[in-house]
């Protein structure tokens, strides 16, 4: 039964009564649905969080970060080009916690393909490969392949649970997705999904905005709404239950991601950390990505909107960028440190202010498309809980071999678009198959030439000339590679497939072996 009478009196008390003012128009499921909504909202700590939220954004915005920056020490930096020597340790360390059931990876996909130009949750896009696998279905392989390579290093069947973190708008087609596809592969009950919260966008004084006359427009309360998830859903019990000593935590939208990623893992687990964050070396000093660093003796990030050009050029002894340490949204979390996050932190975490253009419903009920921004979405990030961690580390990897971000559809400014993820996919799988012996030749039968690239594992990797390294340019156009997850996690075991052999692109190796596709064909 609706008690409409409360509900008005809890919004006035609230000064919301606004987003009853078209409810003698409404249809009675529209009713219903916009009572339902409000009737879940508690009033005051939404108050109480936009009051925090726009002061600690003045606050910020007024203090300046600069002057109390400072780097990464390198004695908590693990480095994949600069310390090859540990890498086969890290590694193994990885695999061995894999094998005992100690690793679990959790994914953050509450996200729309909104800017990509899609209805539907990103982790379900393809971008173009040859094998038109989307995202979802290339991360549950690489767990499959991870789990298959610990089992034959250590002999043990072992199991790393995927906990997938939805949001309202795409819990109930992420999990259809998954059941029509079978899980990819994977046991259905090592595939656990649970949905973050949601939080009503509000105007500059605070009231909530009406998305429709019986709706209001509502958004995930960003990637960092995690921790108040993982509490109001026992995910961390249930971690506990199963004996998961540490999490890998990662965005759905990274083609390249190495999911629960042995080196990584045991690189963290050698150093003792409760908390790390995996990195890549920032291109240029406006590189709009956040920064990893300390900030009065405490790891946060930094956004690189907060930094003055002169703190982003600087340049150490060696030439390299002081504040280098661009964040990828990659996180080790030890399962301990998640605990007490969920119960003693996270109600000490401020929501971040961003503003927005906000459709919304104007005065007469007239829907309105603003040009500039009229509200604000309060959300708070997954790295605010750094500046908790005992033992924080920070690993730093190749972007062309970890990173590369699915944001824009392909109309959109050449970068982080559908052709760079499918580009950057295909040139490194294009360097395993060199690195592995074998070559690429041209429609005469002439072999491609290739140029050496300084390689993580400190062996001379080889790529074809022309393929610019950045991947930033979607003009260029590399070699048409792809090598499933199931055959290779990342870029080992590939010599009895393409040792010494000669190959026409485009070439797909997968669990059926080699095949060479004709072009036209495609």
């Amino acid at each position: 039964m609706m008690n409409v009478t409360e509900l008005r009196n809890r919004l006035s008390q609230a000064g919301q009564a606004h987003v009853l003012q078209f409810w003698p128009e409404l249809q009675e499921a529209q009713q219903a649905e916009l009572y339902a909504e409000l009737e879940a909202m508690d009033f005051e700590e939404l108050h109480a969080f936009f009051q925090k939220a726009t002061a600690e954004s003045g606050r910020v915005q007024r203090a300046g970060v600069d002057a109390r920056m400072e780097p990464v020490p390198r004695d908590v930096l693990g480095s994949a080009t600069r310390d090859q020597d540990q890498l086969q340790a890290w590694e193994s360390e990885g695999f061995f916690q894999i094998s005992q059931n100690k690793v679990a990876v959790l994914l953050l996909a509450g996200g729309q393909g909104t800017r990509l130009g899609v209805a539907y949750p990103k982790g379900m896009y393809d971008v173009g490969l040859p094998s038109h696998k989307t995202l979802f279905q290339i991360q549950a392989e690489r767990i499959l392949k991870l789990q298959q390579l610990a089992e034959k290093y250590h002999g043990n069947k072992c199991v790393i649970p995927w906990y997938i973190m939805t949001s309202g708008r795409t819990m109930e087609s992420t999990e259809e997705f998954f059941a029509k596809h079978k899980y990819f592969g994977l046991r259905k009950e090592n595939v656990i999904f649970f949905q973050q919260g949601m939080l009503p966008a509000m105007t500059f004084d605070g009231k909530i905005i009406l998305e429709e006359k019986h709706k209001v427009s509502m958004a995930p309360d960003g990637n960092g709404g995690l921790y108040r998830a993982l509490a109001a859903q026992n995910i961390v019990q249930d971690m506990e239950r199963r004996g998961v000593g540490c999490v890998h935590v990662y965005c759905v939208d990274n083609i390249l991601v190495r999911v629960a990623d042995p080196r990584f893992i045991g690189f963290c687990v050698q150093k003792g950390a409760d908390c790390g964050a995996k990195v890549v070396e920032k291109t240029n000093p406006t590189e709009p990505v956040g920064v990893v660093c300390r900030v009065d003796g405490v790891y946060q990030v930094v956004e690189y909107s907060e930094i003055a050009l002169a703190t982003a050029q600087r340049r150490g002894p060696d030439g390299r960028l002081q504040f280098s340490a661009g964040n990828i949204a990659n996180h080790f979390f030890s399962v301990p440190f998640l605990r007490d996050v969920v119960k003693v932190h996270e109600p000490q975490l401020l929501h971040h202010v961003a503003q927005k253009k906000i459709p919304c419903v104007g005065p007469q009920g007239q829907r309105v498309k603003p040009d500039k921004p009229n509200g604000i979405k309060m959300e708070k990030f997954v790295f605010d809980i750094f500046q908790f961690a005992k033992k924080f580390v920070v690993y730093e990897v190749l972007r062309e071999d970890e990173f590369s971000p699915l944001k824009n559809a392909d109309s959109q400014n050449g970068k982080d678009n559908p052709t760079t993820a499918r580009h950057a996919l295909m040139s490194l799988h294009h360097c395993w198959v060199l690195n592995a012996g074998g070559h690429f030749i041209d429609e005469n039968g002439s072999r491609l030439p290739a140029i050496p690239r300084r390689a993580a594992n400190g062996k001379s990797e080889s790529i074809t000339a022309g393929v610019n390294y950045n991947l930033k340019d979607a003009n260029d156009v590399p070699i048409q590679c792809e090598v499933s997850p199931l055959v290779s996690y990342a870029g080992e075991g590939l010599e009895s497939y393409v040792a010494g052999k000669e190959f026409h692109a485009p070439l797909i190796i997968d669990e059926n072996g080699v095949h060479e596709l004709v072009k036209n064909g495609l």
